[in-house]
C-alpha cells in the first residue's frame, strides 16, 4: 500500500472507529478525537474532568476498538512503585522470579494519578519515556504500542499531590472533559438504564497502530508551518523578547521544546484523519489548546484575575 492509499485507509478506519466508540460513549467527540490523535502519534494523554463523565469507560472502550490490552491502575495515597511495576518473589526452587505489574499492557489507565505521592507517580516516568521499566537492576521492555491515559479530578484537591511539571510535560495532550448537553445526558440516561448491552468490535490491531504511527511520521510538513509552530511555542515564554504582552503579564513559565515536537506530530495526524497529505497552520491551531494548556504556568496575577490557560492560548493564536 502506498502512503497516499494508507492515508485514505486511515480516514476510513478513523470514521469506523468513531462509530464503534459512539455505540457506548455519547458525545465527547472532541475528547475522543484528541485521545485518538495521541494514539496515532504514540503520545500519552491526561484527562481532566469531574467524576461521572465516563472517563474510565471511554478509555476501556477505545482500548477494545483498537484491539489492545487494557490495564487499569487506581492511584491511592498508599500505592507503592512495586504495585505498578511488579516485584521479584521467591519461587518453589528458592529462585527470584519477576512478577509483572499492571504497567505491562498496551493502554494503561492511570486513574486519579494525582492521588498518589511523587515517588509512585515517578514509577510511570520511565515507562512513559523509554517504553521500558527497570526492576532490581534489570530492564524489561514494554509491549508496543504503549500509551498512558491518566485521569485527574480538578475540583477535589484535598489529599492530592500535584503532578510535577516534568511529568506533565511528558503528556502530549491535556484534555478537558466538560459536562454533556441536556440532549446528550438524556441519551446517556436512556442507554445506561435499560437492558441493552452494546458490543464494540476491534477496528485496528497492535501492528496496524504501529503502522499508522510510522505513516504519521512520514507525512511531509512545510518549513513555514514548522516556523509558525516554533514561534507560537516561543511566544509562551515570558522571559524572552518575543513574548506576547499577555504572556509577560500573566505567565511565569512557558512551554518547552517538547511542545513544538508534539504540535508538529499532532498537526500531521490531524491533517491525515481529514484526508490531507500535509498539515497547514490551521491544523496546528486545531490541536494547540490540548498540547499547550498544561505547559503554561500562570502567575499569581492570572490566578487572581481569573485568566485561564485557554484564554492565553486563544490570544496567542490570534
Amino acid at each position: 500500500m502506498s502512503d497516499v492509499e494508507a492515508v485514505k485507509n486511515l480516514v476510513s478506519k478513523h470514521q469506523q472507529l468513531k462509530a464503534e466508540i459512539g455505540k457506548v460513549i455519547i458525545g465527547q467527540t472532541d475528547v475522543i478525537e484528541q485521545i485518538l490523535l495521541s494514539i496515532y502519534t504514540g503520545g500519552h494523554s491526561l484527562l481532566i474532568g469531574v467524576p461521572g463523565l465516563a472517563k474510565t469507560l471511554m478509555v476501556n472502550t477505545i482500548a477494545q476498538t483498537l484491539g489492545l490490552d487494557f490495564k487499569r491502575i487506581q492511584f491511592t495515597p498508599d500505592l507503592m512503585p512495586s504495585d505498578i511495576l511488579g516485584s521479584e518473589v521467591l519461587d518453589n526452587n528458592r529462585n527470584f522470579k519477576f512478577i509483572k505489574g499492571p504497567v505491562f499492557g498496551n493502554i494503561i489507565l492511570a486513574d486519579e494519578i494525582n492521588r498518589t505521592p511523587p515517588k509512585t507517580q515517578a514509577a510511570l516516568l520511565e515507562a512513559m519515556q523509554e517504553r521500558a521499566v527497570t526492576v532490581a537492576g534489570k530492564r524489561y521492555p514494554l509491549d508496543q504500542p504503549y500509551f498512558v491515559l491518566a485521569t485527574q479530578n480538578p475540583i477535589e484537591q484535598e489529599g492530592t499531590y500535584p503532578l510535577p511539571e516534568a511529568q506533565l510535560d511528558r503528556f502530549m495532550f491535556a484534555i478537558e472533559l466538560k459536562y454533556p448537553s441536556v440532549e446528550e445526558e438524556i441519551a446517556v440516561v436512556k442507554s445506561t438504564t435499560g437492558a441493552s448491552n452494546n458490543v464494540v468490535n476491534a477496528i485496528f490491531s497492535a501492528q496496524e497502530i504501529l503502522a499508522v504511527q510510522a505513516l504519521i511520521r512520514k507525512i511531509p510538513i512545510a518549513d513555514n508551518v514548522i516556523d509558525y509552530t516554533v514561534r507560537l511555542v516561543n511566544s509562551t515564554r515570558a522571559n524572552l523578547d518575543g513574548a506576547a504582552t499577555i504572556v509577560k503579564e500573566y505567565v511565569d513559565w512557558g512551554a518547552g521544546p517538547r511542545a513544538s515536537q508534539n504540535l508538529v506530530l499532532a498537526a500531521k495526524a490531524h491533517a491525515a484523519i481529514h484526508g490531507k497529505f500535509s498539515p497547514d497552520i490551521e491544523n496546528v491551531k486545531a490541536v494547540a489548546h490540548g498540547i499547550l494548556r498544561h505547559r503554561i504556568l500562570k502567575n499569581y496575577k492570572a490566578e487572581a484575575e481569573g485568566i485561564t490557560e485557554d484564554q492565553i492560548i486563544t490570544t496567542l493564536l490570534g
